[in-house]
């Protein structure tokens, strides 16, 4: 993984926006070709704008999350069981006319997911794929990353009736995930690990108690390190993504509650929330919590929560301020 040496290099957190006729398209050959084509584009339109470390937008995946339900066996979905957002926690109750009127499935529940049997990896050929796609579309010496999902991430909103414990059923997704993480590596590339739902669901447990989150939390980083056994540290990215979704919400995890347990993880990097108005103010939890030796810190730096396009000298102040805290190298 390079370090910002010469000076501070950029990247991105992964999904793009998908042409419109890819998503357009259906499934079959003709739908593999334009995938192919689009990954060509975008990588090359990310390095045209001066980005250092690329993906492939993540066109190949349905959604940042959803997508690892497509590639492991052991999940149903019913639709006539309705489970309620709980990642969304109490905003639900203290904004209830804006969820009523914008987003009513926080109020009433989506289709419920359940795992009835047991957790293996089944997406060989989509992994493959994808894979196969970012690297016809590299330059020689271009670094890139791939994204794939946590065990916290996945089926997060799913009920187990299978496994016998909590802890039981978080390890099998581990298993099966592993697979797609070593995938990764072996074909060369980054692995960016997206774990956004394990400070989503900061509210909505803390309001059982602080230690019901750590308990929820702590076992899930446990699995997520069980899933990177034996993968390079210096070829792992751990991206949290939280509090930039575009409804109102007041009750995101403080930094300060949790970066203990991203620091956790066996990531050389860590992406982390620094743009957005929620979470902007936390660059100062870095003057508490020394960013471990050999660590990098990528903070997110322009914020998709707003539509507004950030001033380059503001850019260039959080940037600075990062540098200050960690050391420009480490940025």
């Amino acid at each position: 993984m390079r370090r910002s040496e010469q000076r501070i290099l950029t990247t991105h957190t992964g999904s793009l926006p998908r042409p419109a006729a890819l998503l357009e398209s259906a499934e079959g050959p003709a739908h593999d070709a334009l995938l192919r084509e689009s990954v060509v584009d975008i990588v090359r339109h990310q390095l045209d704008v001066g980005l250092d470390i690329v993906n492939d937008g993540e066109f190949g995946k349905s959604s940042w999350a959803a997508y690892v339900l497509e590639r492991i066996s052991g999940f149903e979905i019913r639709p006539d069981e309705l489970i309620p957002l709980n990642w969304l926690g109490r905003d639900r109750e203290r904004f209830s006319q804006f969820f009523t009127k914008e987003m009513p499935s926080a109020l009433t529940g989506s289709p419920t997911e359940v795992c009835v049997g047991p957790i293996t990896y089944q997406g060989e050929a989509f992994i493959r794929r994808d894979l196969d796609n970012l690297k016809a579309a590299l330059p020689p010496g271009a670094e890139a990353f791939f994204t794939a999902v946590a065990p916290a991430s996945t089926g997060y909103n799913a009920r187990n009736e299978y496994y016998s414990s909590d802890r039981e059923y978080v390890y099998a997704i581990a298993d099966a995930l592993k697979q797609e993480y070593r995938a990764i590596i072996d074909a060369g590339q980054l692995l960016q690990v997206d774990d956004a739902v394990l400070a989503n669901m900061y509210d909505y447990l803390v309001q059982q108690s602080p230690e019901r989150y750590r308990e929820w939390a702590q076992l899930r980083v446990e699995a997520l390190n069980h899933a990177l056994d034996g993968i390079p540290e210096d070829r792992v990215r751990y991206h949290v993504c939280f509090g930039s979704w575009h409804v109102p919400h007041v009750a995101d995890a403080p930094l300060e509650d949790i970066v203990d347990l991203i620091l956790q993880v066996r990531a050389r990097a860590y992406s982390i929330e620094a743009a957005n108005p929620r979470h902007e103010h936390e660059w100062r939890v870095w003057q508490t919590h020394k960013l471990p030796e050999g660590k990098l810190l990528i903070p997110g730096i322009v914020t998709h929560h707003l539509t507004t396009v950030e001033h380059p000298r503001l850019v260039a102040d959080r940037i600075i301020r990062f540098a200050d805290l960690v050391g420009k190298q480490n940025v």
